[in-house]
């Protein structure tokens, strides 16, 4: 049986180790256990843990999970492909979306979001090495996206999110969230610099490196859940 408790102080100590060898504040880098495909009987593990943030992909399998675990102070995650016809539900269950990868759905989610709800907040999706098989925005892009969406009412822009591409190398993924952290830098310049505060990168195979160039929010899964079902 998985140890999803050891899981989560190993990660942890990773987290506060990388953060040492790379002069950051551990302090200043957030966790997100992403649940996908994982039971509520999973998540509850982790909350007694401490994790109050947690990732999905699929909404229907997401909506069940949250209307299960409503009233519990949980901050839920989007972090899957966003299609049109998802948006209005998207807006309405989740707290942040990671995967927002065009002006057009940052628009929906906005025109979407329920009175009475804070602002949803948001992170754009770069294709930081501009893969044909990925979603997102090239990062020559990303500015201008940058600017029409910080006039959305019912957002909040808070960062940007990345996946690399694929690598044994570790220079090389260094070297896409470098280029990351670049963009982040640049993008914060044109908002408000205390909400645009997230660089989201960096999951189980990548903490070190993601924790070197800057992330402010790994997403971790299998380091904490075990491998999950196909």
């Amino acid at each position: 049986m998985i140890a999803i408790d050891q899981n989560i102080t190993d990660v942890r100590a990773r987290i506060k180790q990388a953060a040492t060898l790379y002069s950051r504040e551990s302090s200043t880098i957030s966790l997100l256990a992403v649940s996908k495909k994982q039971p509520v009987s999973a998540i509850q593990v982790a909350m007694a843990s401490g994790i109050k943030d947690f990732g999905e992909n699929y909404l229907q399998e997401a909506e069940l999970k949250i209307n299960e675990l409503r009233g519990m102070s949980l901050k839920w995650h989007y972090i899957g492909a966003i299609q049109s016809n998802k948006t209005r539900a998207i807006a309405s269950l989740f707290d942040w979306v990671h995967s927002v990868d065009r002006v057009s759905i940052a628009q929906r989610l906005s025109n979407q979001r329920p009175e009475g709800l804070a602002p949803l907040n948001i992170c754009l999706q770069v294709n930081i090495d501009a893969e044909a098989s990925k979603s997102g925005l090239l990062p020559e892009d990303v500015l201008v996206a940058v600017e029409q969406i910080n006039s959305m009412p019912n957002l909040c822009l808070r960062g940007l999110m990345a996946i690399p591409a694929k690598s044994d190398d570790t220079q090389s993924t260094r070297a896409s969230f470098s280029r990351m952290y670049q963009l982040f830098e640049q993008a914060q310049q044109l908002s408000d610099a205390s909400s645009f505060d997230t660089l989201s990168m960096g999951m189980s195979a990548d903490i070190e490196p993601a924790i070197a160039e800057g992330a402010t929010l790994l997403r971790v899964g299998t380091d904490i859940f075990g491998a999950r079902s196909s």
